[in-house]
């Protein structure tokens, strides 16, 4: 028989498996430490910082040497922790491409690296600044706002949508009232658009009114109603579809945080266990019954787990 054979009867792993598994929980022990998340935390703030130095030309000119030795020390940081956190997952490959946070980790690491990024000033200060944003790996809550946001962009795009077309006519029939009268603020739809657009905020809405009075009263109710549907009605929606998505990232976070159920590879090592454990217990039966110095009708008796056996009495009585 041979010795993978063996080594599957005994309950054991191939030589390759157990060493990719002892490396992964190694590195698994070393990237969920919290001196490890405080390390890599503390240089991605200081990348940043290094970016804010960088907008003076005078400092640049002084300390450019240390400030491009810095940036080498902080993407050599950045990508060893990129290799650990891939290590930890050697025994499970596919658990890492699952976690969006290691994609876009590794995709930021790996594209300082690329030729043309590297001799592209521009591209690669903004590489740098989407460093900033992996602090939310860090910050559970921050991750929350951002999960939120994302899962709000669907609805936020509809928002979007009939904002415009609010705007959109309220803007044809502010041209149509006020067009000759303001042709500075409503001379054209696109001048129309932009001025609704400012008085969203109710920024000049009380100049707006009474330039409004002043050629119409009917211009009260354009204003009115416009203030209660964009002001107040589209707002608190945006607000609504927000707080929406947040409780949903809460949910999945929490979710997240749960233990995962046992993967197929766990449950065939719990199966090995339980077999080498029944097998074991075979055997001790088996010698058990074997032991011609064990009384037979002890023998006979069944094996009660918990319960210890009845001895016969001395007189050979029940």
């Amino acid at each position: 028989m041979s010795d993978e054979s063996d080594q599957h009867q005994q309950g054991t792993e191939p030589a390759p498996l157990a060493a990719r598994r002892e490396l992964a929980q190694r590195c698994q022990a070393v990237t969920e430490a919290r001196w490890f998340a405080l390390t890599v935390f503390t240089v991605i703030l200081a990348n940043a910082a290094l970016l804010g130095v960088e907008t003076y030309t005078g400092v640049v000119a002084d300390w450019r040497y240390w400030l491009k030795f810095a940036e080498h020390i902080c993407l050599a940081v950045f990508t060893v922790e990129i290799l650990l956190r891939l290590a930890a997952h050697a025994d499970r490959p596919r658990e890492f491409w699952k976690d969006p946070w290691n994609i876009f980790d590794l995709a930021v690491v790996l594209c300082a690296f690329l030729p043309v990024v590297r001799e592209n000033t521009t591209v690669l200060r903004l590489l740098r600044l989407a460093r900033v944003l992996r602090t939310a790996r860090f910050l559970p809550q921050l991750r929350i706002v951002l999960v939120a946001v994302a899962r709000s962009l669907p609805g936020t795009l509809s928002f979007l949508l009939v904002g415009a077309l609010l705007l959109y006519v309220y803007a044809m029939v502010g041209w149509v009232f006020f067009g000759t009268s303001d042709p500075e603020h409503y001379g054209s739809v696109g001048r129309a658009v932009l001025t609704l657009f400012l008085l969203m905020t109710l920024d000049g809405i009380g100049d707006a009114v009474r330039a409004g009075l002043e050629v119409s009263r009917w211009s009260l109710l354009y204003y009115a109603s416009y203030v209660l549907l964009a002001s107040f009605v589209l707002v608190n929606v945006l607000i609504g579809v927000v707080l929406t998505s947040l409780e949903e990232a809460r949910e999945l976070e929490r979710d997240e945080s749960r233990p995962a159920p046992a993967g197929p590879e766990e449950r065939r090592r719990l199966a090995q266990r339980i077999a080498t454990a029944r097998r074991a217990l075979d055997d001790l039966e088996r010698d058990l019954e074997g032991d011609p110095d064990r009384d037979p009708r002890l023998a006979r008796a069944p094996l009660t787990v918990g319960a210890e056996p009845t001895l016969p009495a001395p007189g050979g009585g029940p």
